[in-house]
This record gives C-alpha cells, structure tokens and sequence, in this order.
C-alpha cells in the first residue's frame, strides 16, 4: 500500500510538472496526487480504535452513513492530508496565483481540522463536531461552487468573481430596477468583475461600480450560512419541520440580507451623493453601513431561532426523561438544571430556569402560578 501511495503520488506530479496540454490526462494529475498522499498517511498514521460517538445528533449521523467515523481505523488524516496536498499542488502548478488567498486558507483549515479530529478528547466532542461541520459546510458553500465552475469552463485560472456574477450582481440589479432606478450590468475592462453603471439624481454622469466578490459579502454570508447549519446539525438529533423551516429560512433571509446590503448602499449614492461629494456618501455606507445590516440581521435572526426553535437538545435522551424524576432538568426547555444557574421549583415538582419560567408564569405540567421562592442546583 506504501509503494502504490508513493507510485501514485509521484504520477500525478509528474503530470503536474510536464502537463498534457488539451489532453484529459491534464485533469488525472491532482486526483492523483491526493489519492496517493492519503493511502500514504493511512497507512503510517498512528490509528487508534474509534469508540461509539457520544452525541446522536444529525451529523453523527450522517458521519456514521458515510462509514467515515465509526470504524476501526478513521479515515479522517487521510482526507486531511488529501485535501491540503490537492491545494498545494493546485496552487504551485495550476494556478496563476501561488500565493495562498481566502479559498486556499478555507480548504487547508478543512485538512487540518480532519487530521486533528480523531486527536481531540471525546470530552470536547461538542465543540470538535461543530468546528468539523462547520468548516465542511464553508468548503461546500465557498470553494466547491469555484472548483465546479473551473472545470465546467475548463479554466484553472477562472477568477472567483465568478460568485458576483451569478449570486449578487444580477439579483441587486433586479432590485434596484424594480424601485425605479435605472441600471445595467456588464464586463468591465481590465476586471473579471462585473460593473453595475447607473446615473446619481444629483450627479448626472453614469457612475460604475465593480462588484468584485472580496465586497460582494459572499464570505460573510458563507461564514453565517456554515455556522447555522453546523449549530443545527451538532446540535439536535433529528431534523423536524420546525427545524427545517428554520434553516431553509435562515439560508434564504441570509442570502436576501446580502442583496439588500448592495442595494443600500447603491441607493446612498445614488440619492445623496453629488459631485462636490464625490461618491464619497457611497463610499462611507460601503465601508461601514453593510456590516450594520448584516450584523442586526444575525442578531434579530439568533434570537429568534433560541426563541421559537425545538429545544430538543441531543444531550436530552427523551426515554430517560420519561422516566426519570421531574427535578432532574427544567421542564421547558428540558435542558439540565445547573449549580451557577438560578431556578424555581413548582408545587408540583417541576423545576424551571428563571429565564425559562418568570415570576407570575404558569407552570406547563399542572398550570399554577409560579411564585415559589428562587433555588440553585436543583436536581443536580
């Protein structure tokens, strides 16, 4: 297995060194040097037996579908290295640009979480399963979408503003056509980045903008997107409606927020910029006036996802909670009662966190009146 990782390897850069040109052998190369690098560390990587995972959630779950975490010996070093090598070698040998920009550093933070995973103690399982989902889903959203539309075009050196002009450019033109400003969306020279030219009502000239993807918001939209969908997979065990429609609307009001935020700031310059301002109003809501958007977005769309969403959390085995004393956790939201969290108890029996259960509220197993003295570490 050793002496075909190495075989392999060696093929691949060599067709990386001495490329076939309009030969299908030139798309064999980086398959193979991945393949070769991962039977390689497979093999010599120290293996040690992987234990049942501790937490039954939705990504668990679909680890243990795909074979990949539950076995004898993990394959995750193995895909680690695998994609840090693919990157690498994309980078020296195919791409104009060697240096390692923002998609590179997202795919290396993969490889590197997949090599430190089966390392982390079963004690962080929490946070190692989030940190792993977390950055599958970015790879998913951000380069994966690039990779594809490479190799659609056949062109390793396709620029990532590509995102601009399918995701943002033509949706905010949309917009902004539908309020009755004038817009047009076209190449502009010397930019792989499409401009969007309109006429400011106190300017009078065309004014263009280059929506390049580094201002275009797609990575914060990706970083909020991953995060969501990581926090929803680490953390219930399986996925009911209510948990769908938050994620499909999560994704979609997300994506929306993005457009909207090139919107704003086109309508700034559009309404209040003139020529003794030089697009400077434009430039300021540029700068400062997206973050705004999108960070009250995140914070109004968080707290109504711990507001409405099940909290059916993966640490609560509901067979247990049948049967097991009505102190143990906080009959809301059926999460454990805690030494540094103040609580009440009903007459009843059941315990409430204070957020959970305010004074004068009633109390969802027998319906009295909660006013029953504070307690701490109930049922602990």
């Amino acid at each position: 297995m050793v002496l075909m990782a190495l075989i392999t390897t060696f093929a691949g850069v060599a067709l990386l060194v001495d490329r076939p040109k309009g030969s299908i052998l030139e798309w064999v190369a980086l398959p193979l040097v991945a393949t070769g690098g991962a039977l390689f560390v497979w093999q010599v990587w120290p293996q040690t037996p992987q234990r049942k995972p501790a937490r039954n959630h939705i990504f668990s779950k679909i680890l243990s579908r795909l074979r990949l975490d539950n076995r004898r010996v993990s394959f995750f070093p193995a895909l680690g290295v695998a994609i840090i090598l693919t990157d690498i070698a994309y980078n020296v040998f195919l791409s104009a640009n060697p240096e390692l920009l923002t998609e590179d550093t997202i795919a290396i933070l993969l490889g590197a979480t997949l090599l430190a995973h089966p390392l982390v103690p079963e004690k962080y399982a929490r946070e190692r399963d989030f940190v792993l989902a977390f950055f599958v889903l970015l790879n998913l959203i951000l380069v994966a979408p690039l990779l594809l539309s490479r190799a659609y075009y056949q062109d390793f050196q396709r620029s990532v503003d590509v995102y601009s002009w399918v995701a943002l450019a033509p949706e905010t033109s949309g917009v902004l056509s539908m309020i009755g400003v004038s817009n047009t969306v076209h190449p502009v020279t010397g930019a792989t980045a499409p401009g969007l030219t309109f006429v400011p009502l106190h300017v009078g000239v065309e004014v263009t903008v280059v929506i390049t993807t580094a201002c275009s918001g797609i990575y914060s939209f990706g970083i909020f997107a991953s995060a969501f969908a990581a926090f929803v997979m680490t953390e219930y065990e399986k996925p009911s409606k209510r948990l769908w429609v938050f994620l499909g609307l999560g994704l979609a009001t997300s994506y929306i927020a993005n457009v909207l935020r090139m919107v704003v700031i086109i309508l700034v310059g559009y309404y209040t910029d003139t020529a003794e301002t030089d697009l400077q109003n434009m430039l300021i809501a540029h700068s400062y006036a997206g973050w705004l958007i999108f960070l009250a977005w995140i914070a109004l769309f968080w707290s109504l996802l711990f507001r409405f969403l099940p909290q059916t959390n993966v640490e609560v085995n509901p067979r247990k909670v049948a049967g097991s004393a009505p102190s143990t956790l906080c009959w809301k939201c059926k999460r454990s009662m805690s030494l540094s969290i103040p609580g009440r108890r009903c007459s009843c029996g059941r315990y409430y966190h204070i957020a959970c259960a305010p004074t004068g509220s009633n109390c969802l197993a027998c319906g009295l009146v909660l006013q029953i003295s504070e307690v701490r570490g109930a049922g602990t």
